[in-house]
């Protein structure tokens, strides 16, 4: 297993070999460091941890000052840890875009889009209650009868109903990659993925 951060640059659409166009998104993957490399005999587990994006000096706690200097890198933003690679990484390497192939499969894990409180119609499909007339208007996107009665007096933990909907981890599987840039560190990859545009997504290999 390999992987690689990178972040959500937008949509776009690209034509293949047969003039067919074919939705995608641009991804600016790495290049992403080696901060850390866990053993079974020191951490109980093995995995490679990479950190990806610039940030400030004075936005970094000491800690992660002391962790990153290890590395002999520069602050980052962002850090995730990947199952052993192929081939063996140590601390301070670089992994870049070139780990992918184009016609390779990959799978993207993304925050979605928070949507803030939603009601039953948009947060779960449902299609209303009522008519539009008869002095029906005021009900048409309302959940409609929660099926509690004398008994069981109460509502069913796991019921559909209004609530904050997105801001969730989303996992989008077997993404082709169309194209790879590896002199902008960019990937194409087909289909969408979560997440809004400068986020932050976890490339699968």
């Amino acid at each position: 297993m390999s992987g690689i951060i990178g972040k959500k640059v937008g949509m776009t659409s690209i034509f293949d070999a047969d003039g067919k166009n074919i939705p995608c998104t641009v991804i600016e993957a790495g290049p992403c460091v080696v901060t850390q490399v866990k053993t079974e005999e020191k951490d109980g587990y093995v995995s490679v941890q990479l950190s990806f994006d610039e940030a400030k000096e004075k936005n970094t706690t000491m800690p992660l000052k002391g962790h990153f200097a290890k590395a002999k890198t520069t602050p980052k933003r962002k850090l995730v840890e990947f199952e052993p690679f192929e081939e063996s990484l140590n601390l301070g390497d670089t992994v870049t875009v070139n780990i992918f192939n184009e016609g390779d499969f990959v799978d993207v894990v993304g925050t979605s889009k928070g949507k803030g409180f939603q009601g039953v119609v948009k947060r779960h499909g449902f299609g209303g209650v009522g008519g539009q007339t008869h002095g029906q208007h005021n009900r048409m996107r309302a959940p409609g009868s929660l099926g509690a009665a004398s008994y069981p007096s109460r509502v069913f933990k796991g019921m559909r109903m209004a609530g904050r909907m997105g801001g969730d981890r989303v996992k989008v599987q077997n993404l082709q990659v169309l194209k790879v840039y590896a002199d902008q560190n960019l990937v194409v990859v087909s289909g969408s993925v979560p997440g809004a545009k400068g986020s932050y997504v976890i490339l699968d290999k």
